[in-house]
């Protein structure tokens, strides 16, 4: 990491800090989205839980509460530290510090354009988009104690970027048909960002009953520019064949799974690594028996 990124997140005491808290928070919320000063500070601060981002020379450049009815709420990075870490290493604090407090379940309120950003740290969204202080927002909730239930596409999509983005050198994916999923621009950009950073990555794609050059056109092209890191196979053993279930793992001991793949319900577990072993030995098995599909390096998109 660059000397101007470096940084570091402190749980925040609200009676010393609420000076540093505030600055971050009015420079996002009021000068820069326009949010009514008023509605920036409230009575729930002082029985929060808080985090503070800090760089090398000492300047708070993040913050974000934890508030007594169990959400995460005030999440602000400052404009010139969006997208070097800032935001995941805040929201892994507070997930800690409601860990802690020994809560199953946390959720938030996700500003529309944030919602990807969320999804990829295990939260899935919930109920329409409504209007909060003027900016639009959707409900997300996070389990820490136990998986949750998937049961529509928005929620299929979150899971499946959940488990790549908290994959580190390795994805196990079993796909039934041409799945949507494969083609949905978040799940690609994740698959992009897993197979393109440093250090060895695998992907191994189970494909039952997909017409291979139907696929999405997006899939296929990151699948030939990366063909080192992409290994795609047909199961062909006829007992393979009658597999109904799908699935997305990681080496994290995280999984989305989903028991009638043609569906997007299911659930998404993560470090659930004992309750994943049955879905990671039952494609093991299946991959061992499966066809290279090396049909797939030549296709024409």
């Amino acid at each position: 990491m660059s000397q101007t990124a470096v940084f570091h997140i402190e749980t925040a005491d609200y009676a010393v800090q609420q000076a540093l808290l505030h600055g971050v928070r009015h420079t996002v919320f009021v000068s820069e989205q326009n949010v009514p000063a008023e509605l920036e500070i409230d009575a729930l601060d002082p029985a929060c839980g808080h985090a503070l981002a800090i760089d090398a020379q000492g300047q708070a450049i993040g913050a974000g509460r934890l508030t007594p009815d169990q959400r995460i709420g005030r999440m602000a990075v400052l404009r010139q530290w969006r997208g070097k870490g800032v935001g995941e290493a805040l929201l892994h604090n507070l997930l800690a510090q409601a860990r802690a407090r020994g809560w199953g379940e946390v959720s938030l309120h996700a500003q529309v354009p944030a919602r990807d950003f969320y999804a990829r740290n295990g939260f899935l969204p919930q109920g329409p988009i409504f209007v909060e202080a003027g900016i639009e927002h959707q409900t997300m909730r996070r389990r820490l104690d136990g998986a949750m239930r998937v049961q529509d596409p928005e929620q299929a999509r979150a899971a499946v970027t959940t488990v790549i983005h908290q994959a580190r050198r390795r994805l196990r994916w079993q796909v039934r048909g041409n799945d949507a999923l494969l083609g949905q621009p978040q799940v690609v950009a994740a698959l992009r960002r897993f197979a393109t950073a440093r250090h060895d990555k695998q992907v191994q794609l189970l494909l039952h009953e997909a017409d291979l050059p139907a696929l999405p056109a997006a899939f296929i092209a990151l699948v030939q520019r990366l063909p080192s890191v992409f290994q795609l196979r047909e199961p062909v053993d006829p007992a393979d064949c009658q597999v109904a279930s799908a699935g997305i793992s990681n080496d994290s001991g995280d999984y989305y799974f989903r028991p009638i793949g043609a569906r997007c319900e299911g659930e998404l577990a993560l470090a659930g690594a004992a309750r994943a072993h049955p879905q990671e030995e039952l494609f093991q098995r299946i991959w061992e028996r499966s066809r290279d599909c090396a049909e797939m390096r030549v296709l024409g998109v």
